[in-house]
Protein backbone atom coordinates (compact mmCIF):
# COMPACT_ATOMS: atom_id res chain seq x y z
CA UNK A 1 0.00 0.00 0.00
CA UNK A 2 1.46 3.63 -1.12
CA UNK A 3 1.52 5.12 1.93
CA UNK A 4 2.13 9.34 3.00
CA UNK A 5 5.33 10.33 4.95
CA UNK A 6 4.24 12.44 8.29
CA UNK A 7 5.30 15.97 7.07
CA UNK A 8 5.96 17.50 4.02
CA UNK A 9 10.47 18.21 3.37
CA UNK A 10 9.47 21.25 2.04
CA UNK A 11 6.52 23.09 3.74
CA UNK A 12 6.22 20.89 6.89
CA UNK A 13 2.49 20.60 5.86
CA UNK A 14 0.93 18.06 8.33
CA UNK A 15 0.03 14.82 6.56
CA UNK A 16 -1.95 13.26 9.14
CA UNK A 17 -4.27 16.06 9.28
CA UNK A 18 -6.22 14.26 5.70
CA UNK A 19 -6.05 10.84 6.14
CA UNK A 20 -7.82 9.54 2.85
CA UNK A 21 -7.86 6.34 4.26
CA UNK A 22 -8.38 3.02 2.16
CA UNK A 23 -10.57 4.98 -0.61
CA UNK A 24 -8.12 5.57 -3.33
CA UNK A 25 -8.02 1.65 -3.44
CA UNK A 26 -11.25 0.85 -3.93
CA UNK A 27 -12.29 3.24 -6.64
CA UNK A 28 -8.80 2.06 -8.13
CA UNK A 29 -9.70 -1.52 -8.00
CA UNK A 30 -13.19 -1.04 -9.39
CA UNK A 31 -12.01 0.75 -12.31
CA UNK A 32 -8.90 -1.66 -13.25
CA UNK A 33 -11.45 -4.30 -12.83
CA UNK A 34 -13.96 -2.24 -15.37
CA UNK A 35 -11.29 -1.71 -17.51
CA UNK A 36 -9.67 -5.36 -17.66
CA UNK A 37 -13.22 -7.05 -17.60
CA UNK A 38 -14.38 -5.07 -20.15
CA UNK A 39 -10.76 -5.57 -22.33
CA UNK A 40 -11.03 -9.41 -21.81
CA UNK A 41 -14.79 -9.85 -22.39
CA UNK A 42 -13.81 -7.89 -25.70
CA UNK A 43 -11.16 -9.82 -26.61
CA UNK A 44 -12.79 -13.33 -26.26
CA UNK A 45 -15.84 -12.40 -28.31
CA UNK A 46 -14.02 -10.68 -31.27
CA UNK A 47 -11.02 -13.04 -31.50
CA UNK A 48 -11.95 -16.23 -29.45
CA UNK A 49 -8.23 -16.56 -28.54
CA UNK A 50 -7.06 -20.07 -26.63
CA UNK A 51 -7.33 -19.85 -23.33
CA UNK A 52 -4.06 -18.70 -22.28
CA UNK A 53 -3.97 -15.47 -24.03
CA UNK A 54 -5.95 -14.28 -21.57
CA UNK A 55 -3.15 -14.50 -18.54
CA UNK A 56 -2.32 -11.18 -19.95
CA UNK A 57 -4.85 -9.71 -18.14
CA UNK A 58 -2.59 -10.20 -14.82
CA UNK A 59 0.29 -8.70 -15.02
CA UNK A 60 -1.81 -5.68 -16.73
CA UNK A 61 -4.52 -5.33 -14.19
CA UNK A 62 -1.64 -5.38 -11.44
CA UNK A 63 0.65 -2.99 -12.89
CA UNK A 64 -2.36 -0.33 -13.88
CA UNK A 65 -3.63 -0.58 -9.78
CA UNK A 66 0.21 -0.17 -8.71
CA UNK A 67 1.04 2.64 -11.01
CA UNK A 68 -2.16 4.69 -9.80
CA UNK A 69 -1.98 4.12 -6.36
CA UNK A 70 0.20 6.79 -5.86
CA UNK A 71 -1.71 8.98 -7.76
CA UNK A 72 -5.55 8.56 -6.92
CA UNK A 73 -3.89 8.50 -3.20
CA UNK A 74 -2.46 12.24 -3.82
CA UNK A 75 -5.30 13.09 -5.67
CA UNK A 76 -7.83 12.18 -2.87
CA UNK A 77 -5.31 14.16 -0.19
CA UNK A 78 -5.67 17.12 -2.45
CA UNK A 79 -9.35 17.09 -2.51
CA UNK A 80 -9.22 16.68 1.59
CA UNK A 81 -6.99 19.45 1.71
CA UNK A 82 -8.75 21.58 -0.58
CA UNK A 83 -12.01 21.62 0.60
CA UNK A 84 -10.61 21.01 4.80
CA UNK A 85 -12.20 18.14 5.30
CA UNK A 86 -12.50 16.55 8.54
CA UNK A 87 -14.14 14.62 10.55
CA UNK A 88 -17.66 15.14 11.58
CA UNK A 89 -18.80 16.51 14.25
CA UNK A 90 -22.62 17.24 15.92
CA UNK A 91 -23.38 20.52 16.51
CA UNK A 92 -25.82 21.13 19.78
Amino acid sequence: MARFADRCRNCQLDFKSSDVGGGPEVFLILIVGTIVAGGAIMLDLRYSPVWWVHLVWIPLATGLTIAGLRVSKAALFYQSYRHKAGEGRIVK
